[in-house]
């Protein structure tokens, strides 16, 4: 996929819809009369929520989260985002939608992996008068949304020795394990999703192969996304002895006791987490930079610097001083899809 350069849109205030604008708000989004189509209608669409929004010169102006459990498909939250925001689609220029799954190899459908929704994208474009959307995989649109995100929203880990041109990568640890290589093409990128989630995993101590075993007695072939992901993180706690537990309530417990199982669950969790990162750095030399995405590394964005991360990212033996050069960034902003999916739609 080519997208333009970088240069982050940066997300303006929410403002009314096609209705009366009352005195504390900017103008209607697509107010009567504007002239032209002028507005883009992006969509971040994942296995429990969906972010829609629209933009305009390149610029999130607005954006609503709904919750999927509260729609029977797509088209149901599609319908109640144009209603919240009063958006007349005849002045829509272009759409596109990122979607948490397989995308057909027309483009023309996708369907998602954890939820019983598909997305058809002439269906769309004649139930709601809609320009075709473009429906692009989730990550993707997530790739493009770091590499181009505002300074302002990216936490340094390590400062490296950036070369410009050089290559991206882009890893997000959360309900799975995505990653893709950005890589610049003239004035423009061009994002290579892969599957390096599911390479096999690779365990770096005593502790970490036993959790191998434990886990190959459970699943046969055990891959990075069995440990580096949000139900690693819970498979790691029931190794270490502790009870079943939801993702979310072993971060919190974590976060909130040091000295539990939950705690030691984390620090193996984020050793993994950087040999995996700095692994796939070394497969594709990303000297423009590793981002990391997702909602886990935002959540434990203090506890990051101080963890076993960077020493195992840059655990590389012979390798070690090329991965010390590689600059690690935590892309903090959650609507990197739906950015990216701005940046997509204007190809």
């Amino acid at each position: 996929m080519n997208v333009p350069p970088p240069g982050s849109p940066k997300a303006g205030p929410s403002i009314p819809g096609n209705g009366e604008a009352d005195e504390l708000s900017s103008p209607p989004f697509l107010e009567r009369g504007a002239g032209g189509k002028q507005y883009i209608l992006c969509g971040d669409v994942g296995g429990t929520k969906t972010l829609l929004g629209l933009a305009r010169d390149g610029r999130l102006i607005a954006d609503r989260r709904y919750a999927n459990a509260d729609f029977q498909d797509f088209s149901g939250v599609l319908a109640r985002f144009l209603a919240d925001t009063q958006t007349d689609p005849t002045k829509l220029a272009r759409a596109c939608f990122a979607v948490a799954g397989p995308i057909a190899d027309d483009g023309a459908s996708a369907r998602l992996t954890n939820l019983p929704w598909s997305l058809v994208a002439a269906d769309l474009a004649r139930d709601f008068r809609l320009p075709t959307p473009r429906l692009v995989n989730d990550f993707a649109a997530a790739a493009i949304g770091a590499v181009t995100a505002a300074s302002d929203t990216l936490v340094c880990l390590q400062a490296g020795e950036p070369l410009a041109g050089s290559p991206r990568l882009v890893v997000g640890a959360g309900t799975g394990l995505g990653m893709a290589i950005v890589v610049p093409e003239g004035k423009r990128w061009s994002c290579i999703p892969g599957e390096g989630g599911h390479v096999a995993f690779a365990p770096a101590d005593e502790q970490q192969a036993a959790l191998w075993r434990h886990l190959q007695q459970r699943h046969g072939r055990v891959t990075w996304e069995r440990v580096v992901s949000g139900p690693g993180l819970a498979a790691i706690h029931v190794f270490l002895g502790g009870p079943e537990l939801t993702p979310e309530q072993v971060a919190s417990m974590a976060l909130a006791d040091r000295a539990s199982k939950a705690r030691r669950a984390l620090e193996i969790f984020l050793a993994a987490y950087g040999a995996y990162a700095g692994d796939m750095a070394l497969a594709c030399l990303p000297r423009g930079g590793v981002y990391l995405s997702g909602g886990i590394a935002g959540r434990l964005l203090d506890l990051l610097p101080g963890s076993g991360f960077l020493p195992a990212f840059n655990a590389k033996a012979e390798h070690a001083d090329i991965a010390a050069r590689m600059p690690v960034h935590v892309a903090t902003d959650p609507r990197l899809g739906l950015l990216g999916a701005v940046i997509l739609a204007l190809e």
